[in-house]
């Protein structure tokens, strides 16, 4: 299959300015920031890596961050609930990253999210806030999820026209390459380490104007082969101890975030990261 979603940084009416004030995430479990644990025990994730790295780099200055994103949320729900209490905070940024539940469905329509999502994006601006959205990470070598691939295409391919016709600035996950390692993402194959949160917040701060100098590209250095025996059994444990039970919550109508609620709802000072 071609790369459909190859492409470069947004080239629409891109805003100059690289300092932010207020700093607002939206979002699912992506954004909540799940399986990268913070010292509290709670989830820190790429969008409060980004927020130190704004304060520590060329954007400077007194930066205030909220979080409203929540594990689990659909992009109609991050829409309808997390949309207007972001506008409500009068951010001046904002990270607005959905869709990956909904393109896991099946019979989900990526125009229909792509449409939602610019609705979305062309509120924001109108508001007075710049906008970074994300692609979808490449699902090739990963079993099952990959069925899903030429949907996170195209609707990857929709992310990028929208940040065109928006002026939004894109993370391209689908071409990080370093995500393709498994060493990347957590246990259940859906949620990144720390180590795949902190290269997408380097990325994140570059095409934000923020960079670090972190190379968030190269892979990591080889790993020791698995023998296909082994591969086999551990696919089949992870669709046990994951798949099965996802399956389930959908049979049920239930979501991992019913009961979670936004872990920083209201816009408070940040720190730069210790060095």
């Amino acid at each position: 299959m071609d790369d459909l979603s190859a492409g470069p940084l947004a080239t629409g009416p891109l805003p100059t300015r690289t300092g932010w004030s207020r700093y607002v995430a939206l979002g699912d479990s992506f954004s909540e920031g799940l399986e990268d644990l913070a010292p509290d025990g709670g989830y820190r994730g790429w969008a409060d890596r980004l927020a130190e790295a704004l304060v520590a780099g060329a954007a400077g200055g007194d930066l205030h961050y909220a979080n409203l994103a929540v594990r689990g949320k659909l992009l109609p729900e991050i829409v309808a609930e997390q949309l207007p209490a972001a506008l409500a905070l009068q951010p001046d940024l904002v990270s607005l990253v959905g869709g990956g539940n909904d393109v896991l469905r099946p019979g989900s329509d990526p125009d229909r999210l792509a449409d939602l999502l610019e609705d979305a994006v062309r509120t924001l601006r109108q508001s007075g806030a710049d906008v970074l959205m994300a692609t979808g990470v490449d699902p090739v070598k990963s079993p099952i999820i990959s069925l899903t691939r030429s949907k996170v295409a195209v609707y990857n391919n929709h992310i990028w026209s929208i940040a065109r016709r928006q002026g939004a600035f894109v993370v391209d996950l689908w071409g990080m390459r370093s995500l393709q390692d498994r060493r990347m993402w957590a246990a259940d194959r859906i949620h990144l380490t720390t180590e795949g949160h902190q290269r997408v917040a380097w990325q994140a701060a570059e095409v934000l104007g923020a960079a670090s100098g972190q190379d968030w590209a190269t892979p990591l250095p080889p790993g020791p082969a698995v023998q296909r025996l082994l591969a086999v059994r551990q696919d089949a444990q992870w669709v046990r101890e994951y798949v099965g039970p996802w399956v389930g919550r959908r049979l049920r109508r239930r979501s991992s975030g019913d009961a979670v609620t936004a872990k920083r709802p209201q816009p408070g000072p940040v720190q730069p990261p210790p060095a």
